[in-house]
């Protein structure tokens, strides 16, 4: 320990009780003191004393000789936190009248991390929600699994008794809704009571809970297990204040009780709306992600504190064993975090079991499952060095005297870890085991226990009902089956993403074998030599799939279970092949790997979206960027949509040096198999790579699409992501635009990707399909407009042509209605006081004009982003706030172009009374030569 953290733990372990007391006498701790105490030079206690005071860890009064006291334990005294400002007092009676007259009692709350940040409006919620006359609302916390609902419930509950809206007498009762889940009737009971013989076994009267929590709190975690019956006893309860015990028919029974419900479920979807509706408070408790970084750092110390307390030793944590703590959680949130730092813990303090020292927590001395926590910082390096800035290269957290821990929270085991090592390390040391030997015995020991407490919270995609959701039940009993004989086999337990993993690839194997499609398995053969252990069980797999499936398994596949099988048995995450989703839309692409972090957990992973209209050279500059920030050393696989991104690929690997592989088309299944086979099964970037090109997702492969019928009413059909959002929206472009060539009705109906081929089977059953517009080309018997050529000079004239085979009647059209819609939407979010309906027209004309100087005809592109720019330098105008023109090169202006922009500019804002700065107009010219050089 630190000569610093020595005199800090000396100072802490003093008897703070009676303070006021020592501040009438003149007395406190002093150098002299702690330098006889600890046999440390009075002057090296006395440069420690005045850093520590600089860090606002003890309280200094000024004088002969200068006294000291724990700032943390003056706090308490007090029962507020103390400013800056409040850390020096110039004697004992300064700081005496802060303990006489300044003590103000503190809520519940002001303890709780993120009271005054990203919990603020939740805890206002939940203050008015106790306070409100007579008795309080109901209320509904809403969150994912370990966010701390029940500890959120319980400082409600510890606010009400603070605010005397409840005694200190008043109960509070927590009950677990998902313990009786599959037993509604017994979960019935257990709330209500029953009376004798309400069914078989109810031998005796039953008090319930509703009863027991009168003039108090009822907290039902996990509410949406309740059965549509419960939901309507508990709203009739909140409505009437009345209820009836199992087995009775009148509700004549009376209790006043507040309920607080708990969920992880979204409650529109999970409950009935009459119970919903009933509910006036909904507090929405945010994940760890969504908390700041000192939150996290915050929360962290926080629960390493209680450790230190219960074991009354200082722990020692490195900083990098921190942020792989922070990220190790995955699914569990802060209940994760905690059952994570008291399994480190509780195995330091195993290897410290027989020294009286602290206890050290760092990165080599981790569990591998959660040093892969660090590695979810992959890529985030602004987050990380955020998470930084509050952690110290080692933090020393020491045992906190007099600290309460709140006991109903459930993440709390009922057992003493560290009593529970002690003992047995004691038993073993008296028979004589050696120390290793103790060491292993009681390491399986901490993994019995706390693996087996915390198991019950985990609330992820592995769930089997999740996994049947992509993969069909046949295939996965038949993993679980696999699964149960591989552990017997090896006598250990497999990686948690087994079941999803194997389950995936098998689908996979099966349709490509029974769609004849030639196995692409390359460079893997020499893992026969290097996995003897994981060849072996992939020998037996394949004899246990041919006989389930009657297939034949050729011996390429068993070299590729080889692979699959020792990249889940592996003890040490390796570097990845890095996965890049880029897309156009707003969100399409973050939408993709959500779903795939969801599916698979955090892969190396990531995306970004493309605005359409953001210029092709910012995306490039991001995309690069982010390569570099992802590759760890195997590669980039860039996965897109369409349009220029599919040609980045080679100019980011000439930036950067970075081998980067493309596919376009991307979809969600794309993703989600990259994922996998980078993430999962560990195969290299060309692997992947032509594993991938002619993939086509889990459903199947290439199928033949129906005879189109004439007959039928024409239609359109727009692909997005959803369906919605911007399928919407193209649907409402190409309606215009169907409206301006025909008189002829033409359906436009919007699809999500992800039913994409399903649908168009379905739709074309009923319509005449002419084609069909979006991100992703479905491979059917139909023409296909990718989204970016819509936008271009020939997207309406396609559309057109597509029409007149259908001998549609087509009328003139004058105007570019794709131009014009995107020009009107853009503005409609830019301009507050022009109205963009209004000003298009004359936007139009400007463009007309600008081509008729120079003879030269505008792209789409090129004519929106500069019609949408002039639209805004018009509002500059009526503001009176124009834009400065700084780069005066005026030798390089071409005075052609410049003097067809002065022209336009006079011709078409006169009417308005407007007229463009020459600054302005200076930036329309980088517009016009910049975007395209080749005017002439």
């Amino acid at each position: 320990m630190k000569r610093i953290e020595r005199i800090y733990h000396y100072i802490q372990q003093q008897d703070h009780d009676d303070i006021k007391q020592q501040l009438e006498q003149n007395q406190g701790i002093t150098a002299t003191e702690i330098s006889d105490a600890l046999g440390i030079l009075r002057n090296n206690v006395s440069m420690e004393l005045n850093e520590l005071h600089r860090q606002g860890k003890i309280i200094k009064i000024s004088g002969r000789p200068v006294l000291y006291f724990d700032r943390k334990a003056l706090e308490a005294r007090i029962e507020r936190l103390l400013s800056p400002d409040e850390l020096e007092f110039e004697n004992c009676q300064s700081l005496l009248k802060q303990l006489n007259y300044n003590t103000v009692m503190r809520s519940p709350f002001d303890d709780l991390i993120g009271s005054e940040a990203s919990l603020r409006t939740q805890v206002e919620q939940a203050k008015a929600a106790v306070l409100y006359p007579p008795n309080g609302l109901h209320t509904l916390i809403v969150g994912q699994t370990g966010v701390g609902k029940t500890l959120f419930a319980n400082l409600m509950y510890r606010y009400s008794q603070h605010a005397e809206r409840l005694s200190s007498q008043s109960p509070f009762i927590i009950f677990n809704c998902a313990d009786y889940y599959n037993n509604p009737q017994l979960l019935m009971s257990h709330i209500f009571g029953h009376t004798k013989g309400a069914f078989t076994g109810a031998d005796n009267e039953k008090e319930g809970l509703v009863e027991k929590a009168d003039g108090g709190i009822l907290f039902l975690d996990e509410i949406h297990r309740l059965p549509p019956e419960g939901q309507e006893m508990i709203f009739y309860l909140m409505d009437s204040g009345t209820f009836n015990k199992l087995g009775e028919t009148d509700r004549r029974r009376k209790s006043n009780v507040l309920i607080i419900g708990a969920t992880t479920e979204d409650p529109e979807s999970s409950l009935l709306r009459t119970f919903v509706r009933r509910i006036p408070i909904v507090i929405s408790l945010p994940s760890l992600e969504e908390r700041t970084p000192k939150e996290r750092v915050d929360l962290l110390k926080n629960l390493l504190s209680n450790e230190a307390h219960r074991i009354s030793k200082p722990l020692r944590i490195e900083d990098e064993a921190a942020k792989a703590l922070i990220g190790n959680t995955t699914f569990g949130n802060i209940g994760q975090l905690k059952s994570n730092i008291q399994l480190v813990c509780a195995q330091g303090f195993l290897n410290s079991f027989d020294r009286n020292e602290e206890i050290l927590i760092d990165f080599k001395t981790l569990p591998i499952n959660i040093k892969d926590g660090f590695f979810h910082f992959s890529g985030r390096r602004k987050e990380l060095q955020e998470i930084s800035k509050y952690l110290d290269p080692y933090t020393v957290i020491m045992p906190e005297r007099g600290k309460q821990l709140i006991n109903s929270d459930e993440y709390e085991p009922n057992f003493n870890l560290y009593k529970i090592i002690e003992d047995k390390a004691s038993i073993l040391m008296d028979q004589g085991v050696e120390d290793e030997d103790i060491k292993k015995f009681i390491t399986m020991d901490i993994d019995v226990h706390l693996n087996s407490f915390y198991n019950k919270f985990k609330n992820t995609i592995h769930d089997r009902d999740n996994i049947l959701k992509i993969v069909n039940e046949e295939i996965l009993n038949f993993t679980e089956d696999i699964q149960v004989k591989i552990e017997q086999q090896l006598g250990k337990k497999l990686n948690e993403r087994f079941l999803l993993a194997f389950s995936l690839h098998l689908t996979s194997f099966l349709k490509r074998a029974r769609s004849n499609k030639p196995l692409k398995y390359t460079n893997i053969e020499n893992v026969v030599n290097d996995k003897p252990e994981s060849y072996a069980i992939a020998r037996e797999l394949k004899k246990e799939v041919e006989a389930e499936f009657h297939i034949r398994v050729p011996n390429m596949e068993v070299l590729y279970l080889t692979l699959l099988i020792s990249s889940l048995l592996k003890d040490q995450e390796e570097n990845r092949v890095a996965v890049l989703v880029a897309t156009h839309g707003n969100s399409t692409a973050t939408s993709i790997v959500n779903v795939a972090k969801k599916l698979l957990g955090e892969g190396l992973v990531d995306s970004i979206d493309m605005p359409l209209d953001l210029s092709p050279k910012v995306v490039l500059d991001k995309i690069t960027q982010r390569a570099r920030e992802l590759d760890m050393g195997r590669g980039v696989l860039l996965l897109v949509d369409m349009g220029s991104l599919t040609s980045f690929g080679s100019v980011i690997t000439e930036r950067t040096g970075i081998p980067v592989r493309t596919l376009d088309m991307v979809s969600t299944a794309t993703v989600i198999e990259a994922v996998r086979k980078s993430n999962i099964l560990d195969m290299d970037l060309d692997s992947i790579y032509d594993s991938l090109k002619d993939f086509r997702g889990y459903g199947g492969y290439d199928s033949e699409a129906p005879i189109v019928q004439n007959d039928k009413p024409h239609a359109i059909v727009t692909i997005c992501a959803t369906g919605e959002g911007t399928a919407e929206k193209l649907q409402s472009f190409i309606e215009n635009i169907l409206e301006n060539i025909t008189t002829d009705h033409i359906k436009v109906i919007p699809i999500g990707i992800l039913e994409a081929t399903q649908k168009i089977d379905q739709l074309q059953e009923e319509n005449d399909i002419l084609l069909i517009i979006g991100i992703h080309d479905p491979k059917v018997q139909i023409p296909f407009m990718p989204i970016e050529r819509l936008f271009a000079k020939e997207g309406e004239d396609q559309i057109v042509q597509v029409v007149k085979k259908r001998d549609i009647f087509i009328k003139k059209s004058e105007t570019s209605w794709i131009a014009r819609e995107v020009i009107e939407d853009s503005l409609s979010e830019f301009l507050t006081y022009l109205n963009p309906k209004k000003i298009v027209p004359l936007l139009l004309k400007f463009a007309s004009t600008l081509e008729a100087e120079l003879q030269y005809t505008m792209e789409n592109t090129l004519k929106i982003n500069l019609l949408i720019h002039v639209g805004c330098a018009m509002e500059r105008m009526v503001l009176k706030d124009s834009l400065t023109y700084h780069d005066r090169s005026e030798a390089m202006i071409d005075t052609r172009i410049f003097q067809a922009i002065k022209s336009a500019n006079h011709d078409c804002f006169q009417p308005m009374k407007l007229s463009l700065t020459n600054d302005e107009q200076c930036y329309i010219y980088d517009i016009i030569t910049k975007t395209h050089q080749t005017i002439s």
